[in-house]
């Protein structure tokens, strides 16, 4: 029994082990060639530079307009976030705590909008918003992105709230408080796991969305940090070593959010799980 509990240890170190490695090895990759010249990249993507030259993360810095860019994707990752947070809970709030039959039709209504392709409203979205003028502008962005993320966030606040007891909030009525109240001050804060989760998938979703954007952002200075990337490749050549500094730039301050955080997302995200 023993050895075969060794065995089986052993095998799944290694199914780790690969699945790691598979992760990480692109990552690596841009990485080692975001220190290489385009030359030294295509002769040899695979060797390691020759030294730590960061000219290409300076030219890119400067190219891709990196402050502007970063501060307009900052701008439209948080305020799309907070608003999904904000009208999602209440919204799954009121579904589930108001018997209302109409609330049924709302709620299925939401699912089903889940598994309409993005792809498939594009052309459409694009048109219809062109038409009115509310493309070219970052709070367009916003309020689209606050669309398309409310739907599966009020999925998933709708069945934590539902093993929330209910005495919970009677009693702080009874208190005094209003409905208001009780939801922000009773029911929200117990609902921080899920909240963690939905602002991780969420922040990580919109930050790093590349086709949105690209529909709906056209003028130089409402560019996000992807669509910047995407102009280091030309027509018929691409300065590969420029662009993966771009890319490494465009990374690393998510990287490091996520690292800051790293214990309190896990956490919130394994309680909301268990929850």
């Amino acid at each position: 029994m023993k050895n075969k509990k060794l065995i089986a240890s052993i095998i799944k170190f290694i199914v780790v082990i690969g699945l790691l490695f598979l992760y990480i090895v692109p990552f690596i990759f841009v990485l080692i060639n975001s220190f290489k010249a385009r030359k030294d990249v295509v002769s040899n993507p695979l060797s390691l530079p020759s030294s730590l030259d960061f000219s290409n993360y300076i030219q890119a810095f400067e190219k891709m307009s990196y402050g502007h860019a970063f501060f307009n994707t900052l701008i439209i990752t948080v305020l799309s976030v907070l608003l999904i947070i904000l009208f999602s809970s209440m919204t799954a709030y009121i579904l589930v705590r108001k018997d209302w039959k109409f609330n049924k039709i709302i709620f299925f209504g939401m699912v089903l909008s889940m598994i309409i392709p993005f792809q498939g409203i594009m052309i459409p979205l694009v048109s219809i918003y062109g038409s009115i003028g509310m493309l070219n502008t970052k709070w367009a962005l916003i309020y689209m992105y606050s669309g398309f993320g409310i739907s599966l966030a009020v999925f998933m606040y709708h069945g934590f709230i539902k093993a929330i007891p209910v005495e919970l909030e009677e009693a702080a009525m009874i208190d005094g408080a209003t409905r208001l109240q009780t939801f922000w001050k009773i029911v929200f804060p117990i609902m921080k796991p899920i909240t963690m989760t939905i602002v991780t998938l969420d922040m990580l979703w919109i930050w790093n969305d590349f086709l949105l954007p690209s529909l709906v952002l056209i003028a130089p200075d409402e560019r996000t940090l992807q669509l910047s990337t995407y102009y280091f490749s030309g027509s018929h050549t691409v300065d590969y070593g420029l662009s993966m500094a771009a890319l490494m730039l465009t990374i690393i301050p998510i990287l490091i959010i996520y690292l800051l955080l790293q214990k309190s997302i896990i956490g919130n995200v394994l309680q909301g799980s268990i929850k």
